[in-house]
């Protein structure tokens, strides 16, 4: 059976469009030791290849058979792809924090400076089309938003996985189709001309935006990183609220209209409760169970901190120059 999900996309290098002509053509990936041994671990050709084969476990491909999630050749190219990636974090880490208290504490204090993330710079001068930039690669996420942190529920227990399945029950919300956050992130999308449907902007998507959602689906689909999972998940949590906080003024400013405010006002709210939970149930629940994951759970957060200012880096160096920070420029909003 073919997938429902969105189009492929064409490949960046060597690597990504094996991936894409295994996929359309039925077959298996045909590549070389050297192909992988030369890549990048954070370059376009490396992430979009890994990218596409995470898909497979998400919504697939239409021009995919949904039997290829578990085609062994596939899974085989996936893991050496993540291993080159998660070689390159500990690489980048090492002498890094390898407790949650040091991990996490940089987190839990506001910076009185200016700040040099996106939502800093959209929140005092950003404009209109970097807000839609910025939705458009968001968009990679918050589609899927909650959905890799729930396979790591039936790898918890007690404490952590009660406190897991309440915060994600927000997450979906609350049991109504219409408060989902992948829903409100759509009509977000909507309201800024954007185009909601589900993978849509993936080939606009630089390879440092590919890389913090890679991250989510490593960590997830890995019992082994079950512990870096939740490290994540809190990471997400913590640093929520305030940076949706700059958003939403920065929504209200350029008069982004009220599903794009309603969006990022809800996680101010809902996220600085969750915080709470997370941080005391989720992380404090699976530590007094599996001490051991403390180092794991200290390096999914510093994970998740090294990508999401890459990600930072790469996108305000782009608007301070004025450019795009997409691969490819959106078009106009309709009307």
């Amino acid at each position: 059976m073919r997938g429902r999900g969105p189009a492929l996309v064409p490949g960046r290098g060597e690597l990504s469009q094996t991936v894409v002509d295994a996929l359309r053509g039925g077959r298996p990936p045909r590549y070389s030791p050297d192909t992988v041994a030369r890549a990048d671990p954070w370059g376009e050709d490396l992430q979009l290849a890994l990218y596409l084969l995470y898909e497979l476990h998400y919504r697939g491909f239409h021009e995919a058979a949904d039997e290829r999630e578990w085609d062994p050749d596939l899974l085989r190219l996936r893991r050496i792809l993540e291993t080159a990636m998660l070689d390159a974090l500990h690489d980048e880490l090492r002498g890094g924090p390898d407790s949650v208290a040091e991990a996490f504490g940089p987190l839990l204090v506001e910076s009185a400076g200016p700040g040099g993330s996106a939502s800093h710079h959209l929140e005092r001068r950003g404009t209109l089309w970097q807000l839609r930039e910025y939705a458009a690669l968001r968009s990679l996420y918050h589609l899927k938003e909650a959905d890799p942190h729930l396979w790591v529920v039936p790898r918890l227990t007690g404490r952590a996985k009660a406190a897991m399945v309440a915060v994600e029950y927000d997450e979906f919300g609350a049991g109504r189709a219409e408060d989902v956050h992948a829903r409100l992130f759509a009509d977000l999308m909507a309201d800024l001309g954007l185009d909601p449907a589900y993978g849509r902007y993936l080939k606009h998507a630089p390879a440092p935006l590919l890389a913090t959602v890679n991250l989510m689906s490593l960590f997830g689909l890995h019992r082994s990183l079950r512990g870096a999972l939740v490290g994540h998940f809190a990471c997400v949590e913590v640093t929520s609220s305030p940076g949706s906080r700059r958003l939403l003024h920065a929504m209200r400013r350029c008069g982004a209209g009220p599903a794009a405010e309603r969006f990022y006002a809800e996680h101010v709210e809902a996220d600085a409760v969750h915080e709470q939970v997370v941080r005391r149930e989720v992380v404090g629940g699976l530590l007094a169970d599996e001490p051991r994951l403390e180092a794991d759970a200290a390096f999914g957060c510093a994970a998740t901190v090294l990508l999401e200012e890459r990600l930072d880096a790469h996108v305000t160096a782009a608007w301070k120059r004025n450019e795009s920070a997409l691969r490819l420029p959106l078009p106009p909003p309709a009307g």
